[in-house]
This record gives structure tokens, sequence and C-alpha cells, in this order.
């Protein structure tokens, strides 16, 4: 009086593990859809084969209780994993609600969305989640909820039953929540057939993400924050690098000293309903400056915190241009050289004396002009100078720019505030980080820099503990 729950894997029989492989061997009876059971079928000769078709789940969990409570020994097939969306959850049930003496043993089996992450590379690799958008017995409203959750909890997500032919809306709306908290940028991997014949797997980014590309058949992974495309595949880095970045003895007692001031500010500034990026760069600006007041004057806007993190960490990351020097100074060396990053000054280029005495400007508006013309896509970081800010913000709405990013953080009295206001409502579509009012300064807009660069460990951190 027995029954197997079996997870016979995506497909192929190499996917069938040893102990799935002897708990069908010794079975007597083999239950599953008949799609399944024809990826077990060397392994089934001889035996009684109970199939049934799709949504028929009730009816093989009944047909194998019956057959059990006969004395036979009976498997009861899931493809991947039994417990992941499969029939164990469903025999247990049944022997709970009444009482049945067969025993369940659970025969765990590789999930699709294992399968799948190995195929895209590594994109499990820290904190994930999977949802089904499979709403016949589940209420599209519960699974809603779902889906913002694990937006906004920046959870690497797994998606199963994307779409069916009855289901061709659900997709494209989990699509628009995903967007309300992640970069368009964000890669994701569409895995279908996985160890089977028909078999493909690709990489779009989510802003191109379409209904068209998948089917029942298909398993979706929707990358985090942090993870990178390269190439075909997925990487969602679990954070080794840092640990080795910060394995000299200076550097760990800076980060305690860091992490020890973030504790303090938490404690003394009220965070609540604020988004984990608005704090976490305000965080940083706040302990640059010692100024509890900086946290009342960053602004985000177009996702630009989790889309630059993506960027810097991307193969071929943008150049960083700065309206002074010091702000080059300010970002750390450690990432900058881990990343590959370039940044770049122009304010003592000879071409800016030239350019700034036959134009009549300041050297940082000359600085800005050569740097759109050398690298118009580049992150622009302003800690000093508002002229430049504005000179840039001219050459935007001539197109002539098109900045990845901008740090809007010029300091001063004479059209500081201005030069903020203009890049604001002149640019909204730029993705930008504003120190608002007369504050600002090159430390600030390093340290800005700095938090994108780190954003990644802004999951460690919870108000009131720390990081």
């Amino acid at each position: 009086m027995k029954i197997f729950c079996i997870g016979i894997g995506p497909g192929q029989e190499k996917y069938l593990t040893p102990q799935a492989r002897q708990a069908i061997e010794n079975s007597d009876v083999v239950v599953g859809y008949k799609f399944y059971l024809s990826h077990v079928a060397s392994l089934t000769n001889g035996k009684e084969c109970i199939s049934t078709g799709m949504k028929k789940e009730d009816e093989r969990a009944r047909a194998a209780f019956i057959r059990a409570e006969k004395g036979k020994t009976v498997a009861v097939i899931s493809s991947g994993d039994a417990g992941v969306y499969g029939m164990a959850s469903l025999l247990w049930e049944m022997k709970q609600k009444t009482g049945s003496a067969v025993e369940i043993e659970v025969v765990p089996g590789i999930s699709a969305m294992f399968a799948a992450a190995a195929k895209l590379g590594a994109p499990l690799g820290h904190d994930f989640c999977s949802i089904s958008l499979s709403d016949l017995l589940t209420p599209w409203q519960k699974i809603e909820k779902r889906i913002k959750a694990a937006a906004s909890a920046d959870f690497v997500t797994a998606i199963y039953n994307p779409v069916s032919k009855g289901r061709f809306w659900q997709l494209m709306r989990l699509k628009a929540l995903f967007l309300a908290e992640r970069s368009p940028d964000t890669p994701v991997g569409i895995a279908r057939q996985v160890g089977r014949k028909e078999e493909s797997i690709s990489v779009v980014l989510l802003k191109d993400l379409r209904a068209e590309m998948a089917d029942m058949f298909t398993v979706l992974i929707i990358g985090n924050s942090q993870t990178i495309q390269h190439k075909q595949h997925l990487i969602t880095p679990r954070g080794y690098a840092l640990t080795k970045e910060t394995a000299g003895q200076t550097d760990k007692i800076g980060r305690q000293i860091m992490n020890q001031s973030f504790q303090t500010i938490l404690k003394e500034t009220d965070f609540t309903g604020q988004p984990l990026d608005q704090v976490w760069v305000a965080l940083h600006c706040i302990h640059t400056t010692a100024d509890s007041k900086m946290g009342e004057l960053v602004e985000l806007t177009n996702g630009v915190v989790p889309m630059l993190h993506q960027q810097f960490h991307a193969e071929t990351p943008p150049v960083i241009v700065t309206d002074v020097s010091m702000v080059t100074r300010g970002i750390r060396s450690s990432m900058v050289q881990k990343l590959g990053l370039e940044i770049k000054c122009y304010l003592d280029d000879e071409r800016v004396k030239t350019i700034a005495n036959e134009k009549g400007i300041t050297r940082t508006q000359a600085g800005i002009r050569l740097a759109v013309q050398e690298h118009p896509n580049a992150v622009f970081a302003f800690g000093n100078a508002p002229t430049a800010l504005m000179e840039l913000v001219a050459l935007i709405r001539q197109g002539k720019a098109t900045p990845t990013g901008v740090i809007a953080a010029p300091v001063g009295f004479v059209k500081v505030e201005e030069s903020k206001w203009q890049l604001k409502y002149g640019c909204p579509n730029v993705p930008a980080v504003f120190v608002n009012g007369r504050r600002g300064g090159s430390n600030v807009a390093a340290t800005i820099i700095n938090a994108i660069l780190s954003w990644n460990e802004a999951k460690n951190m919870h108000p009131g503990e720390g990081i």
C-alpha cells in the first residue's frame, strides 16, 4: 500500500534521477498525464498505465489511491519536481482528508525552473521566488498581489504557465507591474521545452517581452536589479566579488565605520514610506555631509538607481563625465577598477580652454560641450557648476546629448536651483538624481555615484538596525 509521487524532471530521461528511476521500476502501476508518461515509456513495459488529459489531476489521484489500497505499489508522476505545482500536495491533501493508510513517498525531481536556470547560466544566484500565472485554482487578484510583492522585493522571479490559449493578457499585466518597480532593461530569460527536442533558450529585455514569446511549455526567469546579461546568459551575483573587494583590513575598518554610521542615521531619521533606492541614496548623502536635511532633498526619477547600477555592471559600462575633478576623486577606486569604469573630467583639457576663450563661456561649460561631442551617452555627474548642468540641458534639448543618467548636485547661490529645475522640467525623461535646493557639492555627487555602484548591498539593510 504505497504511492511514490515522482518528479521526472523537465523532459529527457537524462534528467531522471536514479531514485526516481528505481521508484518507477519498483511500481506495479504508473499514473500520469499522458504527455508525461511518454517521457518514461521505456520504464513502463509490463506495468499498468493510467493516463488522463489536462485538468484531470483529481481523477489521477483517486485512481492512485484505489490501486494502492488494493495492495499495489503506484507511481504517480509529475514533470519537474512533484512538489512544485505538481501532484504531491494533492495526494497528501487526499490522504489527510480521507484518513487513508496508504504510505506516500515523494521522490524529488529537477524542477523546470532549475533546468531553465542551468541553460540560462546563473540567474538564481541570489534570493528568488516562483509564480504561476494560471488562475484556474488561484484568483487573479491574489496572483497580482504576489507579482507586486516579488517585483518590489527585487526577487529574481521564475514564471510558470505564462500564456495559454485562454490566457493571453496575464503576462502583459505582469510586465506592467514589474516595470513599475524594475528597470525596463532588466534581462528576462525565456526557456521553452527544456530537455526536449523542441528546446529553445533566449534572453530579452523586460521592455521587449511579448506574450507571443511564451506558452504553457515555457518558463520565464526575470532578473533582479543586479542580474547581468552576458550574451544569451544571465548572471545574478551572489556577492562574492564584494567580499573579495573588502578583504583588506583597512577597507574592513572603513566599511565598519560606514555601517555604524548608517545604523545611527536610520535610528535618527524617519524614512517611513520611502522606497529603498531613495533611502539608500539619502543615507550616503547624510553620511557624507552629516546633514540629516539631505534626506529630504534627494529626489530620484525614472528608476535611475537600479538602471544605472545595471549599466555600470554591464560588459560595456557607460563613461562617467564629471564637471570638476573633485568628483572623480571621491568615487570608490576599487569599484572603478573592478568594473573597468572610465571617468573623465575635461576641465583641464587644453581644448576646453580654447573653446572657453573663443565662445566667452566658462571652462566647465566648454568641458561639457566637448564631453558631449565625444560621449553623448555618458553618465554626467555635477557637484559644483550649475552653468555646466545648464549647458548639458541645452544640448539635450538640441538633440546633441542623450545621457544615460545625470547626477544633479551642483552647489552654491547663483543659478543652482534654476539649473536643477531646467533638467527636471525641461528633460523629464532623463533618469536623474537631484539634490534639490542650493545644497550639493563634489563630495555629494561622488557619494551618489558610490551609492549607485553599491546598490546591490541595499538588500541587506533593515531600517532601525543598519546594514
